[in-house]
């Protein structure tokens, strides 16, 4: 009897092992059923039209929501685009808009889906990568240790010579700041002015002559095929080319570098403070209009005349800084943002003083006053009644006693109200228009990336 039940036991015991393997085999395409099947995906890009993303994919019943996801080479930030679900097809498809401005070539883009299940769970697709890139041109490129020059008309000769001008320009750059650049720079030169206009976007000022991304460590010039031995095009090439390497020297995920520090140095190192700068400072200082440095601490002016003395002051106080605490002084202030240092603790770091301490320090070395800064002033107070003898009114508000119209608000009438209402929508709206456009306006100033914002140079 005990043998019985012990074989009987045994085959029971085989019958539950096939039963949990065949449960096991069921279960597994149950599982795989609920989550969407992707294909191989696929990604073109169109210069100056956009990036297309495709995928086959199957998805299960339940889905709620489809997006893709775009992130552009040094950027922090991902883009999430609603995609609409696909009816009795299945295919993906996904449009990122590439108008001129809106993304630097060069620029690696990486694309996927996003799939949102009925219990709210998300299930990411594979990666497509394409680097957006002008083929509107047969790029002829020459490549040294440190730069790749690229550029369309002109012969060899004028590929060797932009290389050698940007070879040289960083090295100087990294030897000045301690840095080792060890990958690539990519240097793009547009014969064409409407071409280059059409890649660095509507939103620039037309004086550019040439425009650094260091996110992407590309720079962009217009140079024609007769003008490289122009006086200016020795001096643009090097000062975008710092851009990159002053990039390498700070870079930190908290914050860009002041403005006027990333600028004044670029020029330091391309043009030095020449006489045309000196006497512009010297004539701000004489004429009053000189702009204190935290104004320029994020951007400078757009107007030509300001926009020019921006750089004329920023090179002053880098010239001041090297001058008064020395070439170290400057390189440890720099290389602080490095560790993360907000611009004070940087300051203090490399020279002792903090920002506004150096910025003293250099009107006093140029003996000029403290600048008053220019913004809103307070209105002109408005007509008083006669014998009035309390506090003026406020603007644009009627003063009076009770009566018909206005029985219970303090004198103002339903249609002074209204005419209130009218006055503070206008002003709202126009506070709106002027914020979009200044929104638009900084972003193409650089910064994209991120960020850091890359700089830019007048011919001059």
């Amino acid at each position: 009897m005990g043998a019985v039940t012990h074989l009987a036991s045994r085959r029971v015991g085989r019958a539950l092992v096939v039963a949990a393997l065949v449960a096991s085999a069921l279960a597994v395409p149950a599982r795989a059923a609920d989550q969407p099947a992707f294909g191989t995906p696929t990604a073109t890009a169109t210069f100056l039209s956009g990036i297309r993303l495709s995928e086959a994919v199957t998805l299960p019943a339940g889905v709620t929501r489809v997006d893709a996801l775009v992130r552009t080479e040094g950027s922090e930030r991902t883009l999430a685009a609603p995609v609409s679900l696909p009816g009795s097809g299945t295919t993906l498809g996904y449009q990122f808009p590439t108008p001129s401005g809106a993304l630097p070539a060069n620029t690696v883009v990486e694309l996927r889906f996003r799939v949102t299940l009925a219990d709210g769970s998300q299930v990411l697709g594979p990666v497509a990568r394409v680097r957006y890139e002008d083929t509107r041109f047969a790029w002829k490129t020459l490549s040294g240790p440190l730069v790749r020059v690229h550029w369309t008309e002109g012969g060899d000769a004028f590929g060797r010579r932009a290389l050698s001008i940007a070879e040289a320009a960083v090295t100087k750059a990294s030897a000045f700041l301690d840095v080792s650049e060890t990958e690539p720079i990519d240097f793009f030169i547009y014969a064409d002015r409407t071409a280059f206009y059409d890649v660095i976007g509507p939103a620039l000022q037309e004086n550019i002559g040439g425009i650094a991304e260091p996110a992407i460590r590309t720079l962009f010039a217009q140079v024609s095929a007769t003008g490289l031995d122009d006086a200016w095009v020795g001096i643009v090439i090097p000062h975008e080319l710092t851009h990159i390497v002053f990039a390498t020297a700070t870079d930190n995920p908290y914050h860009p570098p002041l403005h006027w520090l990333n600028e004044g140095l670029a020029t330091y190192l391309s043009a030095g403070f020449d006489s045309a700068s000196r006497g512009a400072v010297h004539s701000a200082v004489a004429g009053g209009t000189l702009m204190p440095l935290a104004s320029l601490a994020s951007n400078f002016p757009a107007s030509a005349d300001r926009f020019s003395l921006a750089y004329d002051e920023a090179v002053s106080a880098v010239d001041f800084m090297v001058r008064t605490y020395g070439r170290d002084g400057l390189v440890e202030l720099v290389r602080s943002y490095a560790g993360g240092m907000t611009d004070d603790e940087a300051f203090r770091a490399g020279i002792g003083l903090d920002v506004a301490g150096f910025e003293a320090a250099w009107l006093a070395d140029l003996g000029a006053p403290a600048p008053s800064p220019f913004g809103p002033r307070p209105a002109p107070a408005g007509p008083v009644p006669s014998g009035w003898g309390g506090a003026a009114p406020t603007p644009g508000l009627a003063v009076g006693s009770p009566g018909p119209g206005n029985p219970s608000n303090g004198g103002v009438g339903a249609s002074d109200q209204l005419v209130f209402v009218v006055a503070i929508l206008g002003l709202g709206i126009i506070g709106f228009v002027l914020g979009v456009f200044a929104t638009t306006w900084l972003r193409s100033s650089r910064g994209r990336g991120g960020g850091t914002t890359g700089g830019s140079e007048t011919p001059r």
